[in-house]
């Protein structure tokens, strides 16, 4: 062989070896509390606060109301946003058509108005005619006397609203007022038609205070009537859930993290639940950023505010055997309250006696320890009753955890001296009002929480270890609880029962 020929394979190899090779794919980092917080910032939760109250602000309603355009153009903006993250998740759309209902309500007596709400799905009508209170709580056929051209007069309490409105129809009732026996405004919904029991009768909801005058006065042997005028529109419209599960982690162990999109009528929602939906959906994107050894699913869930119905819809889409993929949901509404406190449901049972399924316990316990270990923080119980978008995934045995910062509900003293704010004022002032906007959030419970989501999809998405052994998940019973439309994230704001 020829030195020349020799040496000219020498300087061959020699630039073959000197050329670059293309890049490899690096493996992401296995995800970690710590640095999948630190990535958090307030300044993106709050630009997609802003885009989403956009969103309702572009349109002449100003909400983001399901099947409405707000809502269209939110549902759009979640799915493009996990969509572009290069295939880390897949993304679906899962459509579906509900009734949707809208309207108002009054109810006068001797020219008095009784400042009345509407109860969604309530039908149309316009009478004037005698009060006839019932008996009890309105829950059984024998609370009704014969109440053929009458008004039904009904106290909130023990059953649903729709059986009250059904039954008092049954009865002869041309209307039913119910009243609440609490000190707030009621209103609620009587839940999608038909029933069993019968056609609904027009129905308003008005406070304990009026309803309690009325009732006096009727005791006493006045003859009180009552001018109600119920006006409603119905009409079906499709909407979407708006799922993502990663690419990577196994798909037998999976956490799923729930969060409503819509809001009611009266304004954005960017409280209720836009912070719910910008909280999950920023960790989201910053957890494409490492890997996982369990799936992560997020669920964005839609008209959540006319009765959990698409939690309701994604959890009876599955099957049993996916159903038994889901180790735990964990469900946020409303975690930026402007009187905030931090509150955990209460998984255990330990303070309000009602317990998710096995791994409840240990998902409230993950975020005591965070928030006491972690980030320095008190924390209350919140009732763990089921109602919020949860209780789908609750009644079909699944464990279910999550955070709340408060709605409508009035802040202790006790509350004040751990979290600030000011007792004797409602956590969110602006609940269900066109004030919850972007000004309604406080910022620093707002980050706090989005940190605290972060911390669980971490430890959840590395080991499911901390939960019990998995069981086969059996339907629970749902403790029946009313939506109002005075309480935010939970089954109370449109008040089903009691």
């Amino acid at each position: 062989m020829h030195l020349s020929y020799v040496a000219s394979l020498l300087t061959l190899s020699s630039l073959a070896s000197a050329i670059p090779t293309a890049p490899q794919p690096r493996a992401l980092p296995l995800v970690q509390s710590n640095l999948l917080r630190r990535v958090l910032l307030r300044s993106n939760l709050l630009a997609k606060s802003q885009t989403l109250e956009g969103f309702a602000y572009a349109t002449p309603e100003r909400n983001r109301v399901f099947g409405g355009p707000g809502h269209n153009a939110t549902v759009n903006y979640l799915y493009d946003q996990v969509a572009a993250l290069g295939g880390y998740y897949n993304v679906e759309l899962q459509p579906f058509v509900e009734l949707y209902t809208s309207g108002s309500a009054s109810v006068k007596v001797a020219g008095a108005d009784q400042g009345a709400s509407l109860f969604t799905y309530s039908p149309s009508g316009n009478f004037s005619e005698p009060l006839v209170a019932v008996a009890n709580f309105g829950c059984e056929a024998a609370d009704y006397p014969d109440l053929a051209g009458k008004i039904a007069l009904i106290s909130r309490g023990s059953c649903q609203f729709g059986l009250k409105s059904a039954l008092a129809g049954a009865a002869g009732a041309d209307a039913a007022i119910i009243y609440n026996n609490i000190d707030e405004e009621l209103a609620g919904t009587l839940g999608a038609p038909p029933r069993p029991e019968g056609a609904y009768v027009p129905t308003a909801g008005i406070s304990l205070a009026a309803g309690t005058a009325l009732k006096d006065s009727l005791a006493g042997g006045a003859t009180v009537t009552a001018d109600i005028d119920v006006v409603s529109v119905m009409e079906n419209r499709t909407t979407y859930n708006v799922i993502a599960q990663t690419s990577g982690g196994d798909p037998n162990n999976v956490l799923v993290l729930t969060a409503h999109t819509d809001s009611v009528e009266a304004g954005p929602g960017i409280n209720d639940n836009g912070s719910g939906t910008v909280g999950i959906l920023e960790v989201a994107i910053q957890l494409a950023k490492y890997s996982v050894n369990n799936a992560i699913r997020f669920v964005w869930v839609s008209a959540e505010e006319f009765g959990l119905l698409g939690s309701e819809f994604y959890v009876a889409s599955l099957s049993d055997a996916e159903k038994a993929k889901i180790r735990l949901n964990l469900n946020f509404d409303m975690i930026a309250s402007p009187n905030y406190k931090y509150g955990i449901y209460d998984g255990d049972g330990s303070a309000f006696n009602v317990s998710g399924a096995p791994g409840s316990a240990e998902a409230e316990k993950l975020f005591q320890d965070y928030f006491t270990n972690d980030a320095g923080l008190k924390y209350v119980p919140d009732s763990f009753d089921g109602r919020s978008d949860y209780a789908p995934f609750q009644d079909a045995g699944i464990p279910a955890g999550g955070l709340f910062t408060g709605a409508e509900g009035i802040k202790t003293e006790e509350e004040q001296a751990l979290f600030g704010g000011k007792a004797g004022v409602a956590y969110d002032v602006n609940y269900h009002a066109e004030g919850d906007n972007v000004g309604n959030l406080n910022m620093d419970a707002f980050i706090q929480n989005a940190k605290a989501i972060a911390h669980a999809v971490a430890t959840y998405g590395r080991s499911f270890a901390s939960l019990p052994p998995r069981a086969v998940p059996r339907a629970m019973k749902r403790v029946e609880k009313e939506k109002d439309l005075t309480r935010g994230g939970r089954f109370d704001k449109y008040h089903l029962t009691e």
